[in-house]
C-alpha cells in the first residue's frame, strides 16, 4: 500500500523528482488557495505532474472567511480555479476561527460548494477545535483529522474523535522530495477508492457515525481499561482507537463485556435464551452469535471478534 500526501506551494516543484515520489502514492491531496486572496503558486503543476504518472488526485482550500457571504466568495473562488482540474474531492481546510460561528460559516461553504457542482467534500478541523467549532459533519462526505503524537514521521497516535483520513505526521520522508511531508492513512471504513473514484456509493462506505454512541460504548471502554489494562478515554465514542483496543469473546466467558454483547443481540432482535442478560456466554448466546454472523456476512464462528464487535455497534 502506497501513501497519501497533502502538498501546497511550500513544496516547490523545482525541488521534487515527480517520478519518483508517485512510484511511493496512492493518492494526494493540494492545495489550491489559503483564504481567497492567496491562491497557491503550484497546485496546477502538482496536479498535472501527478496525474501524468497515474496518482489521483484531491483539492483542498483553507478556509478564512468572515461572515456568510464571504465564505460563499471563498467557496466560488476555491470551485473556479479548481473545477477545470476535476479533483477528486474537495476538502475545506478549518484551522482558524474566522468567523464567530464557524459551524453555520462552514455549512455556508460546503453549500456553496454543492451548489456550484462539487459531489464529494470533506472537512479537515484541527483537532484541538473539533469540539470547539463543532461542525456539522454530517453534511460531508468524509473527516479528515491530524493528530501526531510526538511528530516522528511515521504513525504515533489516533485521534479521539471518529474521522475517515488521519494525518499523522508532518514530518514524513519519501523519496523523490528531500524535505518534510505530510502524511495520512485511511482509518475508517470507506475504502481508497472512495477517495480517488467518480462516483459516490454512500450506503457502502459507512464512517464512524454509523455506530451507536453513548453509555453502552462508555460500558465497553470502562470494562476493556478494566480488565485489559487499555487506556482509553471513557467518552462514548465507538472510533478507531475503541476498535483497535477489543479482544475475543468466545463460549463460556463470564462477566460485563458478555453482558455487553448480550444487550446489543437483544437489541437487534436476536434470542439469547430464558437466562437473558446474564453475563454467560453459554450456548443460547454462542447460537445468537452465530445467527447475527450469518444474517451479517461474517464469519460463523460463535466467537465476537472485532468484526463482529463492530456489526453489533452499528446503527
Amino acid at each position: 500500500m502506497g501513501h497519501i500526501i497533502d502538498i501546497s506551494h511550500y513544496q516547490n516543484p523545482e525541488k521534487i523528482d515527480y517520478a519518483t515520489l508517485a512510484e511511493q502514492l496512492d493518492f494526494a491531496i493540494i492545495r489550491t488557495q489559503y483564504g481567497s486572496k492567496t491562491i497557491d503558486k503550484h497546485y496546477k503543476t502538482h496536479h498535472r505532474e501527478l496525474r501524468k504518472r497515474g496518482i489521483p488526485t484531491a483539492a483542498y482550500a483553507w478556509v478564512r472567511g468572515i461572515d456568510m457571504d464571504d465564505m460563499k466568495v471563498e467557496a466560488t473562488d476555491f470551485y473556479n480555479r479548481t473545477k477545470d482540474i476535476n479533483p477528486t474531492f474537495w476538502f475545506l481546510d478549518v484551522e482558524e476561527r474566522s468567523m464567530d460561528n464557524m459551524r453555520i460559516g462552514v455549512s455556508a461553504y460546503v453549500n456553496e460548494l454543492r451548489r456550484l457542482g462539487a459531489e464529494k467534500i470533506g472537512i479537515y478541523v484541527a483537532h484541538h477545535r473539533y469540539k470547539d467549532f463543532n461542525l456539522n459533519l454530517e453534511e460531508v462526505e468524509a473527516v479528515w483529522l491530524p493528530h501526531y503524537g510526538r511528530n516522528i514521521g511515521k504513525v504515533d497516535s489516533t485521534p479521539d474523535f471518529p474521522c475517515d483520513l488521519h494525518q499523522y505526521t508532518s514530518k514524513g520522508r519519501l523519496d523523490g522530495y528531500d524535505g518534510n511531508l505530510d502524511l495520512n492513512r485511511l482509518v475508517g471504513n470507506r475504502r481508497l477508492e472512495f477517495f480517488t473514484g467518480k462516483t459516490i456509493n454512500k450506503d457502502a462506505n459507512k464512517v464512524w457515525r454509523s455506530y451507536i454512541n453513548g453509555e453502552i460504548v462508555k460500558k465497553l471502554q470502562y470494562e476493556l481499561n478494566k480488565q485489559f489494562n487499555r487506556e482509553l478515554k471513557v467518552d462514548g465514542w465507538f472510533g478507531q482507537k475503541t476498535i483497535d483496543a477489543l479482544v475475543n469473546v468466545r463460549r463460556n466467558a463470564r462477566g460485563n463485556l458478555t453482558k455487553i454483547i448480550q444487550k446489543r443481540l437483544r437489541k437487534k432482535g436476536y434470542n439469547i435464551g430464558k437466562a437473558g442478560v446474564d453475563g454467560i456466554f453459554g450456548k443460547d448466546t454462542e447460537n445468537a452469535v452465530k445467527s447475527f454472523q450469518k444474517d451479517n456476512g461474517l464469519k460463523v464462528d460463535g466467537i465476537v471478534g472485532r468484526n463482529t464487535w463492530k456489526e453489533l455497534f452499528r446503527k
